[in-house]
């Protein structure tokens, strides 16, 4: 009887550990011999074996024209598809850096990683009055900026423009917080935000009044006009 369960203990030892993953590769996928490259490091990386199967054959996983898109190469885009935690952890490793560096790494036929979607932040939405704020421009900031062709020359010769100020990354952040930025922030009053004006300030120092209703109109009417052209960035030598 021993002797039976010796045998039987050495078959099992000897025979291979079934796959925790199974995966359906369609021909040509399976021919570039790009999976044979990849498969074995993420076994290597996350402890989980895998097994490459016929197109068609049971399988967790499925190579193929639908799922999350993994590989880019034959002339197509490779999306797997399927359940399962192992399947998922998969996933995670063709999207991680490593998994990314590991398909660059492959020097058989080309491969490449699918390009990352680009997140686009919305730009805030510009609803303030663009004719009252041209108005409140002038008469407000027109003292120092230049805020468009009705005072072209009158503008101090060190400060931006409104159209410079347009053309600059973020312009929006710019004018809705302009006053709590130097030098605004000594002499400009929007409602119910800023402090008090201080009275102890010396007599020439006269406060801008405004409101937020004020200062959405003035974004309106900056939003509408075209940017100054900047030039290119300044490169680093």
């Amino acid at each position: 009887m021993r002797a039976i369960l010796a045998i039987v203990a050495t078959i099992c030892l000897a025979a291979p550990a079934a796959a925790e993953l199974r995966v359906a590769v369609p021909d040509a996928l399976a021919q570039s011999g790009v999976l044979d490259h990849l498969l074995p490091r993420f076994s290597l990386k996350t402890g989980v074996r895998t097994e490459q199967v016929p197109e068609g054959a049971a399988a967790e996983g499925r190579f193929g024209p639908e799922g999350t898109p993994v590989l880019r190469g034959g002339g197509q885009v490779w999306h797997l598809d399927g359940e399962g935690e192992d399947l998922d952890r998969l996933l995670d490793w063709f999207r991680s850096d490593v998994g990314r560096r590991t398909i660059a790494s492959f020097e058989g036929a080309d491969f490449a990683a699918p390009e990352r979607a680009r997140t686009v932040a919305a730009a805030p939405q510009v609803t303030g009055d663009a004719a009252a704020g041209a108005d409140l421009s002038l008469k407000l900031c027109g003292r120092c900026h230049v805020v468009g062709p009705v005072n072209r020359m009158k503008g101090l010769g060190s400060t931006p423009s409104f159209r410079v100020l347009r053309g600059l990354p973020g312009w929006q952040g710019r004018f809705a917080s302009f006053f709590v930025l130097a030098p605004h922030a000594a002499f400009t009053q929007v409602t119910d935000v800023t402090p008090p004006f201080d009275p102890a300030y010396p007599p020439p120092i006269v406060p801008i009044e405004l409101s937020l209703e004020d200062l959405e109109a003035i974004t309106a009417f900056v939003a509408e006009m075209s940017p100054a052209d900047l030039g290119a960035p300044i490169q680093a030598r």
